[in-house]
């Protein structure tokens, strides 16, 4: 009988960690303009709303709950560019369900600074940061970025950057940097010559991510410009742009499913 309750017990706490294992942290920018060479401004930037949205709901639908983090714990601003449904992979019967979630969700209207969730990263099985161009102008400047990044890998989680989020690799220190030699992906530089000249109509001064990234070290890899690709090496999973939405979704729920299985992805 002891042995029975004893087993019992221990199969209880097994499912009680498993599921509070079951975390997603989401890290956003709050930046609302970026700043142009030529002396404009683009405003109503920040976190593109396909990306964000899309993803949020496929890691939801596996089970996971979510925590949403800026730098300064101010509300996400949402880029105007990425409520065309265009951008929405099929999807874009969601646009009004994501404009009402951003309005009315309390973790999204209400989230956590990097400082506060730096304290518990224990906690989630992988990181999701969203593109859009509100990124670099804060988050790629946040020396907690390097570090929340430096601490996922090491511990072999789940790490998805979208478009414009591979650029926070290049504010890792080489010698520190633990993606070095990986394969990656981000926005194409044709890509982003359009949204310079049709969508922001001026260059911002930190650009060619894809150069960057292959200066580094990395093994860059693209697709198509406006077309779907993502890729997946060990722990990182990275997409190109929003019509990529899919496919970065399929890469990272497998991650998600091998780190539940493995306990690490490296």
């Amino acid at each position: 009988m002891t042995k029975k309750i004893l087993l019992s017990a221990i199969i209880i706490f097994l499912a009680i960690t498993v599921n509070a294992q079951k975390k997603v942290l989401f890290v956003m920018s709050s930046a609302k303009e970026l700043k142009l060479t030529n002396g404009k401004t683009y405003p109503e930037t920040g976190v593109f709303l396909s990306e964000f949205y899309l993803s949020y709901i496929d890691i939801r639908s596996l089970g996971y709950e979510i925590d949403f983090a800026t730098p300064d714990g101010v509300a996400s601003s949402i880029d105007k560019e990425s409520l065309k449904p265009k951008y929405w992979s099929g999807r874009d019967n969601l646009i009004d369900e994501a404009q009402n979630f951003i309005r009315r969700n309390p973790g999204f209207t209400n989230p956590n600074t990097l400082e506060n969730v730096m304290a518990n990263l224990d906690q989630y099985s992988g990181i999701v940061i969203p593109g859009g161009q509100g990124l670099m102008v804060d988050l790629i400047h946040d020396k907690k970025i390097t570090e929340i990044l430096i601490g996922f890998s090491q511990k072999g989680k789940a790490i998805g950057l979208i478009c414009h989020a591979p650029a926070l690799i290049l504010s890792i220190p080489e010698a520190q940097n633990p993606f070095i030699g990986y394969k990656v992906n981000s926005v194409t530089g044709l890509e982003e010559l359009f949204i310079e000249n049709f969508v922001m109509k001026g260059r911002p001064e930190n650009r060619r991510i894809a150069r960057q990234l292959k200066a580094l070290g990395l093994q860059y890899t693209k697709g198509g410009a406006g077309k779907s690709f993502a890729i997946r090496d060990r722990e990182l999973i990275t997409s190109q742009n929003p019509y990529s939405n899919d496919l970065f979704s399929k890469h990272y729920a497998e991650a998600l499913k091998e780190y539940e299985f493995r306990g690490t992805l490296k």
